[in-house]
């Protein structure tokens, strides 16, 4: 273990060097990330899931940038080449850019312009050129022609040298930082059209003559823009101003004097900058803001698909769903309290059969006969519709009608987990079935869709996706086990997401319980067949089993804790079960009691919380939500109608709203509060109700301006009074600035 990586990550995280120690040492015990943070907070200090999560990858990429060294380490010292100067200078890289900066001049290389020139027998020329003292140049470069070696004219030697020279500049370590630390703190992105494409790229309009700095573009321009790029529909540059480099350059390596030699070299740095140093640096910050906006839009992918897993679900009902359509009609099926399937049915209630009465019929007939206790109406086409046709039936009161949002419902019905589940029956109705079981509890089935086909997303496919798959997992992870997964109804694809589990053993748990009926503890689980001590120690506090003889397996209290809870429960001369009924008697254990080397506070605390509370639901109670009646389609909005929605992504830019038209609705980030917001996520939240004001409606491209502010046209009246206040003040100017405001508004548009 290197002790300076534990120092860096405990400074760099604020926190103490033991908890960085002790937390990699568990990580390294191949603990889980939710077990660490749940069950060991002696160990770590209490440190959160987020913090152990950073802990483990930056120690990870410590130890990437050690095994780098060690080889660049390697492949110097067998060139014979390495220094000691220059080994203290590769250990003590501290990024990755630096070390490969410090390993160039000796990395293996194809053959270059600088490579013919030595091969010309130029270094020489190139070494006293460089030193810039003053000398007759072209005598000196006469005594290297060689009709042989190809070089017939001192114009030729000195290119040649040049050459040699331009390839030093290019390596120095200094050079590079600076000159990596100008295109960063001075680059500009200056994005443009290609010529002819201006009408086949209307998408990306905003950015057909756009500039902007490098170190403060947004996530989602910075990956627009290479969207763009790559579609071939823009130009991208991100350089800072040609002059500003070669300056730092000329600083850098030119000699305070003026003669024949220095000019070459001012010649060769030219040449280095615009052949070499420019495509490398550029192609450097590239992947620097590329990383940097890939986070960016990883993070927001990842808060919205938390708020999105942890949605409020209805529970154990019996819920009728319904996929609605027009031609195809609406499948509807009926589940069971634990998602069964217990019926299958297609009605016509909408155009062009317009079948109402034996619709009707068919679900009044449905809703009697299994007690449906809601209606779950995908809100695809023909949502608003159905909706409104169930309503109409006059079913009892009790009977829950609400939309579910359906992204990602079709991936489920045509995978592989789907046919697994429902052989005998088709797509439609896998995906009624999944929008059905999508409200009694949006985490047991979201879990079985690949993420980045759920909706939630800010250029999902533009990401790294090895970052963007792990940040995911993590974060559904977290979502599963922070709920709790009750193992005898659990699917196989949630139990994969199980701490210490995986999809092997999340299956033979699945196969145990088939063959040898539910689970009576949490003991039984370690029957499961390759299910060992470790794997059981990472899961079981995550595992619930409903009704177990032991209240404790119902709770999160971990197995190792329970001989101590039954000790509380004894020395107050109650029972296991009395403690988590009775307030009063938790209130008469002292804990500190309790405190020995394995077990402190936290986890006593955690302990007594859990005991209050065993086993409930963390998530949010549901509430239903209803859209506008009579607001079906965009042609039905108006500037001006105050409508509620609900958030269904969130980006860097603002928020979309469902406002039940088929077509979200965006209030940017200037419009989500009265008061100035720096992120969306500081006011609003996946799957939040909100009531918004329709600002524009642009039928052509099918875009919807919203707000959430109290009064959203009072800055327009405020602008208005101040335009015409202007007219009469300046009425030459009329005209004008009437035509500069419309030039504005089409380039920002």
């Amino acid at each position: 273990m290197n002790i300076n990586h534990f120092l860096k990550i405990a400074e760099e995280l604020g926190i103490k060097v033991k908890q960085v120690t002790d937390t990699v040492e568990l990580l390294d015990e191949c603990a889980t990330v939710p077990f660490i943070s749940r069950y060991r907070k002696e160990a770590t200090g209490s440190l959160d899931e987020v913090q152990v999560a950073s802990i483990r990858d930056r120690i990870q990429q410590l130890r990437d940038l050690d095994k780098r060294k060690e080889a660049i380490l390697k492949s110097i010292q067998e060139q014979g080449k390495l220094s000691a100067e220059l080994e203290e200078k590769i250990n003590a890289a501290e990024t990755m850019s630096i070390l490969e900066d410090l390993y160039l001049p000796y990395k293996p290389k194809r053959r270059t312009k600088a490579t013919i020139a030595r091969e010309k027998g130029l270094e020489p020329l190139a070494s006293m050129i460089f030193d810039q003292t003053s000398f007759d140049l072209d005598a000196e470069a006469e005594k290297y022609l060689d009709s042989e070696k190809e070089v017939n004219s001192i114009e030729e030697a000195l290119q040649g040298a040049r050459d040699i020279i331009a390839e030093w500049i290019n390596e120095n370590a200094e050079l590079r930082k600076k000159m990596r630390d100008l295109f960063i703190e001075e680059g500009q992105f200056v994005s443009k059209v290609i010529p002819g494409k201006e009408e086949e790229a209307i998408k990306y309009k905003d950015y057909y003559d756009w500039t902007e700095p490098v170190k403060t573009a947004p996530s989602h321009r910075v990956l627009a823009m290479r969207r763009g790029e790559k579609e071939l529909f823009l130009m991208l540059d991100s350089c800072p101003e040609e002059l500003s480099a070669i300056n730092l350059m000329d600083k850098l390596v030119l000699a305070n004097e003026a003669n024949s030699a220095v000019d070459q070299v001012k010649l060769a740095i030219r040449d280095c900058y615009k052949r070499l140093l420019k495509p490398s640096m550029e192609t450097e910050v590239r992947l620097y803001t590329k990383k940097k906006a890939d986070e960016e839009a990883i993070k927001v992918f990842a808060e919205n698909l938390r708020q999105l897993l942890l949605a409020a679900p209805l529970g154990e009902k019996s819920v009728m769903a319904i996929d609605p359509g027009f031609r195809t009609g609406c499948k509807t099926v009926c589940l069971g309290p634990q998602g069964q399937l217990l019926s299958y049915d297609t009605i016509f209630p909408n155009e062009p059969q317009k079948k109402t009465v034996e619709a009707g019929a068919t679900l009044r007939h449905l809703v009697e006969k299994y007690h449906v206790e809601a209606i779950a109406i995908g809100n695809g086409t023909a949502s608003r519709e159905t909706e409104a046709f169930v309503k109409s039936l006059g079913l009892p009161k009790q009977v829950i009608v609400t939309m579910v949002n359906e992204s990602g419902a079709s991936i489920y019905s045509a995978s592989e987990v789907a046919r697994e589940e429902f052989p005998e029956y088709d797509l439609t109705v896998r995906g009624a079935v999944s929008i059905g079981r999508r409200l009694m509890d949006p985490l047991a089935e979201l879990v079985k869709i690949d993420p980045k086909s759920i909706g939630v997303g800010q250029y999902q496919h533009d990401v790294d996706q090895g970052a963007l798959k792990n940040s995911l997992d993590d974060t559904v992870m977290s979502c599963v086990n922070g709920v709790g997964v009750e193992v005898n109804t659990a699917s196989k694809q949630l139990l994969t997401y199980v701490s210490g589990l995986g999809p092997v053993l999340a299956q033979n748990i699945v196969t145990y319980r088939n063959e040898n009926g539910p689970f009576k503890s949490r003991d039984q689980i370690r029957k499961v067949p390759r299910l060992g001590d470790k794997a059981f120690e990472q899961a079981a506090g995550f595992l619930r089993i409903r009704n177990a003889k032991n209240p404790l397996d119902s709770s999160a209290v971990h197995p190792e804790r329970y001989e101590l809870v039954e000790k509380m429960a004894s020395d107050i001369g109650a029972k296991v079960t009395d403690l988590m009924s009775s307030e009063e008697l938790r209130s008469k254990i002292i804990l500190n009691n309790y405190v020995s080397e394995t077990v402190g506070l936290p986890t006593l605390q955690d302990i007594m919380e859990e005991l209050s509370k065993p086993g409930r639901d963390p998530r949010e109670t549901f509430e239903v939500f209803n859209f506008q009646e009579g607001v079906n389609e965009i042609s039905d909005l108006k500037v001006g109608m105050k409508l509620p929605g609900i958030i269904t992504n969130i980006t860097k830019f603002g928020a979309f709203v469902d406002i039940g038209v088929h077509q979200d609705g965006l209030v940017h980030l200037s419009h989500l509060a009265d008061r100035y917001v720096n992120d969306p996520a500081e006011v609003v939240i996946v799957n939040q109700k909100v009531e918004v004001t329709v600002m524009e409606v642009d039928m052509p491209r099918k875009r919807i301006g919203l707000s959430m502010k109290s009064d959203p046209f009072a800055e327009r009246g405020k602008a208005k009074q101040h335009g015409e206040k202007k007219r009469r003040e300046e009425p030459e100017m009329e005209g004008d600035l009437a035509a500069k405001l419309a030039m504005l508004k089409g380039k920002f548009r």
